[in-house]
């Protein structure tokens, strides 16, 4: 499949006037990408757990103008207030999907849009914001395209949604989502994100997500930055190779439910990950005096208590705590006691593996 598929063959025409609700979760990538090339395309696989609380929940309004231009018309509320700091973003969204979505300058939208987990906590907003715009948009199209299949609908609103945020390509869908191209892996695409089809094991189906926010702040250095150095990356060529073996290892332990592979892999991912960040040109830290206070914590824990807990990081300093179910009593328990002292304001939000989005009838 190219990107040329996802080009309209006929004109499309949305009605004149309407509103379209989707909600849409933010994802955790076990596998992680870091680096990418040409129009938002990464340079290694990677794999996410999709999560279930953590949403944003994302009203389009829209009407058609009464005579055509040349320019987008965007306004954007987050939590009802007018937030005219994201409409630029949202316009160079616009520009970049404008060709697979023609229509786009013949209305005036309105953008709705509320998180379930507060802002700046350090969660893939741009993720789960902009899945759920992309999903709102396209759904204007398949109202008038009736023929479009449900396989291809979650195809192009990945393949939007990617355009807007590299990770927002893996939150279209649930549990377990491969973004990028993996030779042994024939549904995989760089140009979207497509569902583990592996039958996982029962352990990993209801697997729980434990975000500690230790840092609520807005990163030094952005993820966009991040993935650009890597273009002359000492260990580039190293680490996208690492990066594609561990697919293949991580898909093999989802099927055995072997959680101690699990924990190693996952926990290695997110060290490369930083240790990435650190070793680039410049160079830069994003973990805080309290991440690794919590690592050590939680190494101490699992050693000393025999419990399956591991941490994942994304591209900040807040921490992910990965563990089984029937784990959840003593884990929240070793964080109630011994780790929310280290999160700012002792926040932590607590979520678990989720199914993707899903459209919602707009309260009007």
């Amino acid at each position: 499949m190219t990107a040329e598929n996802f080009i309209p063959q006929q004109a499309i025409s949305p009605k004149t006037e309407g509103e379209i609700t989707w909600q849409s979760p933010s994802n955790i990538a076990l596998v992680k990408y870091w680096g990418k090339y040409n129009k938002q395309l990464p340079k290694n696989t990677s794999l996410s757990f999709t999560l279930n609380n953590c949403l944003t929940t994302t009203t389009l309004e829209f009407e058609k103008k009464a005579a055509k231009n040349t320019t987008f018309s965007v306004e954007v509320f987050l939590d009802k207030e007018r937030t005219e700091a994201f409409e630029p973003k949202i316009i160079t969204f616009f520009e970049r999907i404008e060709q697979y979505l023609p229509f786009l300058k013949n209305y005036h939208f309105k953008i709705f849009t509320h998180n379930s987990f507060p802002h700046s906590s350090g969660i893939a907003s741009s993720a789960s914001g902009m899945s759920a715009l992309a999903l709102c948009l396209l759904t204007m199209e398949k109202e008038v395209d009736k023929k479009m299949t449900e396989d291809f609908f979650y195809k192009k609103a990945s393949f939007l949604a990617r355009l807007g945020s590299g990770s927002a390509a893996r939150s279209i869908q649930g549990p377990l989502v491969l973004w990028g191209k993996h030779d042994a892996i024939k549904s995989s695409s760089n140009l979207f994100g497509t569902l583990c089809t592996t039958e996982i094991h029962k352990v990993f189906k209801t697997y729980q997500d434990t975000i500690l926010l230790v840092d609520k702040g807005e990163k030094k250095v952005s993820s966009s930055v991040g993935h650009n150095l890597m273009h002359n990356h000492p260990f580039a060529i190293q680490r996208f190779e690492q990066a594609q073996d561990n697919i293949e290892k991580l898909i093999a332990i989802l099927e055995s439910g072997n959680l101690e592979d699990f924990i190693e892999l996952v926990e290695s991912e997110a060290l490369t990950l930083h240790a990435m960040m650190m070793t680039s040109h410049p160079y830069f830290v994003l973990m805080k005096p309290n991440t690794l206070a919590i690592i050590h914590k939680v190494w101490d824990f699992r050693e000393k208590m025999g419990v399956k807990l591991c941490f994942t990081l994304d591209a900040g300093a807040n921490v992910h705590l990965l563990y089984p179910e029937k784990e959840k009593t003593k884990v929240l328990d070793f964080i109630k006691t011994q780790l929310v002292a280290h999160c700012q304001n002792e926040q932590y939000i607590c979520d678990e593996v989720g199914y993707g989005a899903k459209q919602l009838v707009s309260q009007s």
